[in-house]
């Protein structure tokens, strides 16, 4: 449950979500060779360091081997310009001269970071859209519980313990980008782009309409004998959302410095 996995992007449109990023404590696992995992043809691109951190190392592969294809993909289907602007907040492993870093065929692609202190208030994935996911993924953890379970003795610490590994999150984690809607990835730049949304405006929604889904969470704990309710579904969504301590960072500075050497 401690463990950090994602990393998001979208555009404005909502019509393309790039896959997502996840860093992960080693790099092959059991389960892998279990569910025979071919990792070239997961659904999210996979890395791994000791602190499962996203360094800048890993950023730059992501962004040329992940987000430099879909958007050149994407823009030629759309028969559109190869003129990208990627917006980010400045956190330790998006250097300020990522630019640099670019393969050649992705140097159509523009580098905008926000202000400092200013992720809360404007970073699109941050408004509301990453807590939409987390809650769709929870669902998705509790549906999958509810499945194996069933009809069983198995208790829940047992299907933690021997039917939950991190092959079954990636179903999970895929299951859940895809819950996300085109409606909340476009509403996610109100704050930042308003003119951006303003054809939806007419239609009256909230930013993320996610209510529905935690109280499915919560009808689904219940059947298995678990005393939840929506308090304990927004704890546990919020529970990981504090950035890294000082420390943390200075040690991720540290770890990103040694790759550059």
């Amino acid at each position: 449950m401690k463990d950090r996995l994602t990393l998001f992007c979208a555009n404005a449109s909502g019509d393309l979500k790039i896959k997502l990023l996840l860093v992960y404590h080693s790099e092959t696992l059991r389960a892998f060779k279990k569910c025979k995992v071919q990792k070239s043809r997961l659904n999210v691109m996979w890395r791994s360091n000791n602190k499962a951190w996203v360094t800048r190392d890993l950023f730059s592969d992501r962004i040329n081997e992940i987000f430099g294809p879909s958007v050149k993909k994407y823009l030629l289907e759309m028969n559109l310009p190869l003129n990208v602007l990627l917006l980010m907040n400045n956190a330790p492993a998006h250097p300020p001269d990522l630019h640099d870093d670019l393969l050649e065929e992705f140097k159509f692609i523009n580098i905008q970071f926000l202000p400092p202190n200013t992720t809360p208030l404007l970073q699109p994935m941050d408004q509301q859209l990453i807590s939409n996911f987390k809650k769709l993924y929870t669902k998705a953890l509790f549906e999958r519980c509810f499945e194996v379970t069933e009809g069983t003795n198995l208790t829940l610490r047992e299907f933690w313990k021997y039917h939950f590994h991190i092959v079954a999150c990636f179903k999970m984690i895929e299951k859940a980008w895809e819950g996300v809607t085109k409606r909340t990835l476009t509403s996610a730049w109100k704050k930042l782009w308003p003119e951006s949304v303003v054809e939806c405006d007419f239609e009256g929604f909230e930013i993320v309409p996610v209510e529905p889904v935690v109280n499915e969470i919560v009808s689904l704990a219940k059947i298995m004998g678990l005393e939840v309710d929506n308090n304990d579904i927004d704890e546990l969504v919020e529970e990981h959302s504090q950035g890294l301590t000082t420390e943390e960072l200075m040690e991720l500075h540290c770890v990103s410095q040694q790759e550059v050497v």
